[in-house]
């Protein structure tokens, strides 16, 4: 296996949160990000990103008219050389790619970590969870007293930070504290606005979910 080596980063903690516990990544995601041009999706985008009534917290469509076309799951040709079965976040260009045999990769916008506040390098998918619970790490919980209530955890649900599914990214068999996860805030996709976590839209991570085994190698490019 041929793998991409990078230098992590130092870690700088974590951001101080926003008011909204919604707004909320991993550890704290928001800022109000700017607006861009609305793009017309097509009727199929729309299916592929309309509501899913049947998950375990019914899951509304996505505005994605208010998203960059570009973002938009599609198949691509594969731009990252990387072994079929690795995931590789493009933090620059905001995409995460699921590499695939035949030398295709499914692609995904995603929001990443705000300067100075993100991960790279290469690591794991250790495990993955549907509907997880969110527990801030105790330094955030230093910085925010009020999230004291979610020392041992915050419920899974639409306003749980985490989402509808999370990935838990490992490096050398050790928690990074790094996410993949979902969000229902289509703006927040293509932007630098989170503590270190990596979100996907909610159709998206679960697309994603469904085809990325635990164990599977994940790589972060800055």
């Amino acid at each position: 296996m041929t793998t991409m080596t990078l230098a992590r980063p130092d870690r700088r903690g974590f951001l101080i949160g926003a008011a909204s516990i919604a707004a909320l990544g991993l550890a704290g995601c928001a800022t109000t990000p700017s607006r861009i041009e609305p793009d017309l999706p097509s009727e199929e985008t729309r299916r592929m990103y309309g509501a899913l009534p049947n998950e375990r917290f019914p899951i509304p469509a996505a505005r994605i008219d208010r998203l960059d076309s570009r973002y938009y799951r599609q198949v691509v040709t594969d731009p990252t050389g990387a072994r079929p079965g690795t995931v590789v976040v493009d933090t620059p260009n905001r995409f995460l790619y699921w590499v695939m045999e035949g030398g295709r990769a499914m692609r995904y916008g995603v929001g990443i970590g705000r300067d100075g506040f993100d991960w790279g390098g290469s690591g794991t998918i250790a495990y993955k969870r549907e509907w997880p619970r969110w527990t801030p790490p105790a330094e955030m919980i230093v910085r925010q007293p009020e999230l004291e209530k979610y020392r041992n955890g915050m419920e899974p649900g639409l306003e749980n930070p985490l989402g509808a599914r999370a990935l838990y990214i490992f490096q050398n068999g050790q928690d990074t504290l790094y996410r993949i996860h979902a969000t229902l805030d289509v703006e927040t996709i293509g932007k630098a606005i989170s503590s270190g976590c990596v979100r996907l839209l909610a159709q998206d991570v679960i697309d994603l979910y469904e085809r990325v085994p635990s164990g599977s190698p994940i790589i972060v490019q800055q």
